[in-house]
C-alpha cells in the first residue's frame, strides 16, 4: 500500500532538476520528463521513481512470461526497460554481435519512493514502510542546490562501422529489397568510447538541454546508465485503449525560419520518407490487430510533421482497443520489437539486420517506461540515447535509418550523422 501526499510547486522547471539530482543517491532511478511537450496522451509532465523494494532482472529466455508474472503479482508501479534482444524470446532469433555494455535484457523495479509532477501539482507516493520520510525528503529536494562536477577527461568516440563499410552494407540491404526479401529495414551503427569516465547526470542535463524531447529518460541500475532524449512513443495502454506512435522520416532544422519551413514542407512531401512511414504504420496496424477487439484498429494520424530542437520528424498515430482476453504484457509481447526499429516484414528484417550490424543493440531500440498498479503502461523507444557502463568504463550510442528501395546509401549515412550530432556534442 502507498501513502499519497500532494504539494504545490512554485518553480516546476527548477524542481525537476532538483528531483533528478536528489535521486542520484539511490542505487535505482528512473526519471521520465516530457519537457512540457504538447502530448494529448500523456498523464504526467515528469516522474521520478527511486529505491527498489522488489525488482526483476533477467535475460531474454522466457522473459515476457516472467515479466507478466512479476507485474500481475506485484500490482504496483513498476519502472524499467525491455531491451531490443527480447526479439529472441518472441521469435527463434539470436544476438551474436559485439556487446560492450552487458546490460540485462529485462530490468524492472518496484520503487519505494515516487514523485509525479503535472503543472504545479506534485503527487508523492511512498510505500507505507517509508512514508514517515516524505516531509524530510520533500524539504531536502526543495532546498537542493544543484552542483555538478564537470567531466574533465577527454573521450575519444569511435565509429563501429566506417563510412565505406556502411555504404557497402546498405547496398547489400538494397539487394535484399530488390529481391523481395524485405520492403524496409532499420539499419543501425554504434559510436563508442572505451576507458571513458563521465558524470552521467551532467551529460544527461546537457543532452536534455539541447534536445528537450518528449520521452526523455534518466535511468540508473547501480553502475548502468541510460541518458535518453527520445522523441518517440512505442506503446501506451490506458484502460482498453492502446496507442502507438512510430516515427519514420527525418529532416534538418535551420536557424533561418524560411529555410526551416522549407525543410519541414519537403519532409511532408518526400515520397521516400512517406513510403517509410506508411509501411511501418501498416506493420503497427497488423501488430495491434493481434490483441485488438474486432474492427477497433484505426490510424488516427498519418504522416504528421512534428518539430523538435534538433530535427523535424514524421509521426503516425495508430490506436486499438485491447481484447479482455489479453494482458498488458501480452500487448507488449505481440508488438515487440517496435516496427520503426526493425523493418518489414519484421522477422525477415530482424534476421538480415542482425547479420549486417556489428553491435548488439541491447537497450538501444528497446523501450523504457512504467506499469501502473491497474495494468496500464507507457513506453518510449530508446533512440537518441547514450548508454554507459560505469564499471567497465564503456560509453555507447547508436543511430540508424530506414532503408527502402528509394534509399541512396550516401544520404542514409548523412541522416545517421545528423541523428548522432546531439550525442557527439554532449560527449565531446
Amino acid at each position: 500500500m502507498r501513502t499519497s501526499i500532494y504539494k504545490n510547486i512554485e518553480e516546476p522547471l527548477r524542481f525537476k532538476q532538483q528531483l533528478v539530482a536528489w535521486g542520484q543517491q539511490f542505487r535505482e532511478i528512473t526519471f521520465l520528463d516530457s519537457n512540457s511537450f504538447s502530448d494529448a496522451f500523456s498523464n504526467f509532465d515528469c516522474v521520478l521513481a527511486v529505491d527498489a523494494f522488489t525488482s526483476i532482472k533477467t535475460d531474454y529466455h522466457n522473459a515476457f512470461e516472467d515479466l507478466k508474472q512479476y507485474q500481475q503479482t506485484t500490482k504496483d508501479w513498476l519502472f524499467g526497460y525491455l531491451s531490443y534482444d527480447l526479439k529472441n524470446d518472441v521469435e527463434h532469433l539470436q544476438s551474436n554481435n559485439h556487446d560492450g555494455l552487458n546490460f540485462p535484457d529485462v530490468y524492472f523495479f518496484q520503487p519505494k519512493k515516487l514523485f509525479f509532477l503535472k503543472g504545479n501539482q506534485l503527487e508523492i507516493q511512498y510505500l507505507n514502510m517509508c512514508d514517515d520520510e516524505v516531509d524530510d525528503d520533500f524539504e531536502e529536494i526543495r532546498n537542493y542546490v544543484l552542483s555538478i562536477d564537470v567531466t574533465t577527461n577527454s573521450i575519444a568516440v569511435k565509429q563501429r562501422i566506417i563510412k565505406q563499410n556502411y555504404l557497402d552494407k546498405v547496398s547489400k540491404l538494397l539487394e535484399h529489397i530488390h529481391k523481395g526479401d524485405i520492403y524496409e529495414a532499420n539499419f543501425c551503427m554504434e559510436f563508442y568510447a572505451e576507458k571513458a569516465i563521465i558524470n552521467p547526470l551532467e551529460k544527461f542535463l546537457k543532452l536534455n538541454e539541447i534536445s528537450q524531447a518528449p520521452f526523455t529518460v534518466f535511468l540508473k541500475n547501480n553502475k548502468q546508465f541510460l541518458l535518453s532524449a527520445s522523441p518517440e512513443r512505442y506503446l501506451k495502454k490506458e484502460g482498453e485503449d492502446l496507442i502507438s506512435q512510430p516515427i519514420k522520416g527525418t529532416a534538418k532544422r535551420f536557424l533561418d525560419p524560411v529555410e526551416d519551413e522549407k525543410s519541414k514542407t519537403n519532409l511532408a512531401q518526400d515520397p521516400k520518407e512517406r513510403a517509410e512511414n506508411i509501411m511501418i504504420t501498416d506493420l503497427v496496424r497488423n501488430d495491434l490487430s493481434r490483441t485488438a477487439q474486432k474492427a477497433t484498429v484505426v490510424v488516427k494520424e498519418l504522416c504528421g510533421i512534428y518539430s523538435f530542437l534538433q530535427v523535424h520528424q514524421m509521426i503516425s498515430t495508430i490506436a486499438s482497443k485491447i481484447d479482455s482476453r489479453y494482458s498488458a504484457v501480452d500487448a507488449l509481447r505481440t508488438t515487440f520489437p517496435m516496427g520503426s526499429m526493425t523493418g518489414a516484414p519484421k522477422l525477415s528484417a530482424m534476421e538480415i539486420i542482425e547479420e549486417l550490424e556489428e553491435s548488439k543493440r541491447g537497450l538501444y531500440s528497446g523501450a523504457v517506461g512504467y506499469f501502473s498498479p491497474y495494468g496500464d503502461f507507457d513506453f518510449n523507444v530508446v533512440i537518441r540515447s547514450i548508454l554507459y557502463n560505469q564499471e567497465n568504463q564503456y560509453v555507447s550510442f547508436s543511430v540508424g535509418s530506414a532503408i527502402t528501395s528509394l534509399s541512396i546509401p550516401e544520404k542514409e549515412y548523412e541522416e545517421c550523422l545528423l541523428k548522432a550530432k546531439a550525442m557527439l556534442e554532449v560527449l565531446k
